[in-house]
């Protein structure tokens, strides 16, 4: 599930990173290589969109290109990871001030790349779902300071392993995880889950992406839908959820919606220059058949969503709707029975963007997302995020997935309920509205950067003179 597994063998390949660091007569290309089977390990799920003809890319052409985007970004995750290396090789990883700065900095990069065009997953989340109580310090400093964490236990490994000092590195190690994980524990246990809450049906309509537009999948999600919304209206709900791009491209309801509606969808936006068509949450108020507010998608998919010099060369991109453009970056959505902070699809990997959300006065947390045709691995990672997203905010966390992971995860991490995976099905779940604030929510990245330049400061101060 995640890139290297989950502690403690995460633990074990950071402590062989960390003397590679020290000892490789090639640090970089040891890093470099560190890097590159990790992320090729965690993004092999790319593998599944093979085949690619349903999308116009000729099929002899399909596997070579899935093949290239992974191999791709898994060269760039080794370069990253290479660059730290040498890095810490030339600052003597031995250094207590030099693993604190670099397993900092590592903390730092992460959340950088979340903001960015790729699905990051990184070490943030690689403590999710069996060790909480460690993942539950992102509630201080986010996912960076859950992977800072994870950095410097390898480290105390890799020390301890080199034989020097054996009983004070064994006493420091057991202490860092015996503080790290009760830290962690009590965090978990004074996070609030009760609050005023509402009723939320979910609709998982498990209709593959391939065939998604075909006439007789598009009657099978309006029956869906209507089905949906009269269960709803019948069991007092106060709101249907869809996944992102439900409603295609023609975003209007047959007859008037008896409940609060939103759903994934698209929309025309009036740009400066000309239409631009945008992937959205779609909000349609109790009595409305057409959408009445919504949330743009920001962070856009490259080549699937977004194409590069799409002003000069026309090109739809891997999307079955075509090149579409992105929204504004704030991820709140305003309701008038309280506002939520929604992820459409990988945003989800950004946590600052939701803690954002929830500092402007967000309730609870809605991940939005298709996940199809991707394998159970990819689902399984979503989850993983979507934990570590209501670890970090303190709020619940409903994901309304097409075939899944569509859930219920409580602030502790928890998740309470879940329907199975590639199945067509709904569920009724209740959503306490909160609003205490994490100190993440509050603060965001500035701890994790404000330590880190405590870190260079002590690094610098201690410097070898040559």
């Amino acid at each position: 599930m995640p890139p290297l597994g989950q502690p403690p063998l995460l633990w074990l390949a950071l402590a062989g990173l960390w003397a590679a660091a020290a000892q490789a007569l090639r640090p970089f290309w040891c890093g470099a290589l560190w890097g590159f089977a990790a992320l090729a390990l965690s993004h092999r799920w790319l593998l599944a969109l093979h085949p690619l003809d349903w999308i116009g890319v000729p099929l002899p052409l399909s596997l070579p290109l899935c093949v290239a985007l992974l191999v791709l970004i898994a060269a760039l995750a080794g370069a990253l990871v290479g660059l730290w290396v040498r890095l810490a090789r030339w600052l003597d990883p031995r250094r207590v001030e030099t693993a604190l700065l670099l397993a900092l900095l590592w903390g730092v990069a992460e959340g950088a790349l979340a903001k960015g065009p790729l699905f990051w997953l990184g070490l943030g989340a690689s403590a999710l779902p069996g060790d909480r109580p460690l993942a539950a310090l992102a509630a201080l400093g986010g996912s960076g300071l859950v992977c800072s964490v994870q950095l410097l236990i390898g480290w105390l490994l890799w020390r301890l392993w080199r034989g020097q000092a054996r009983r004070r590195l064994a006493a420091a190690l057991l202490a860092a995880l015996l503080g790290a994980h009760l830290l962690g524990a009590a965090l978990l246990a004074a996070q609030p889950l009760a609050g005023p809450s509402q009723r939320v049906l979910v609709l998982q309509p498990a209709i593959p992406t391939r065939d998604k537009f075909t006439a007789p999948q598009q009657l099978r999600l309006r029956r869906q839908l209507l089905a949906a919304l009269a269960q709803g209206a019948a069991q007092g709900a106060d709101l249907l959820v869809l996944p992102e791009g439900a409603l295609g491209l023609e975003p209007r309801l047959a007859e008037p919606a008896p409940i609060e509606l939103i759903s994934g969808g698209f929309r025309w936006h009036q740009g400066v220059e000309a239409l631009q068509q945008r992937s959205s949450l779609l909000r349609f108020a109790a009595g409305e058949q057409q959408p009445s507010s919504w949330l743009d998608k920001h962070r856009l998919v490259p080549l699937g969503e977004w194409v590069p010099l799409a002003s000069w060369v026309r090109w739809s991109g891997l999307s079955a709707v075509g090149g579409i453009e992105p929204g504004p970056p704030s991820r709140l959505l305003p309701r008038p029975n309280g506002a939520l902070a929604a992820a459409i699809c990988y945003e989800l990997s950004d946590g600052a963007a939701l803690a954002a959300a929830v500092r402007d006065g967000a309730s609870w947390l809605l991940a939005s997302a298709n996940l199809d045709p991707y394998p159970p691995q990819l689902q399984q990672q979503f989850t993983a995020l979507a934990q570590l997203r209501a670890l970090e905010t303190g709020r619940w966390v409903v994901s309304a997935a097409n075939t899944g992971p569509s859930l219920l995860i409580n602030p502790r991490g928890a998740v309470q309920a879940q329907l199975p995976l590639g199945v067509a099905g709904t569920a009724l779940v209740t959503v306490p509205l909160l609003t205490t604030l994490t100190p993440y929510d509050r603060c965001g990245e500035l701890p994790l950067l404000l330590l880190t330049a405590a870190a260079l400061a002590w690094r610098w101060a201690r410097r070898t003179p040559r």
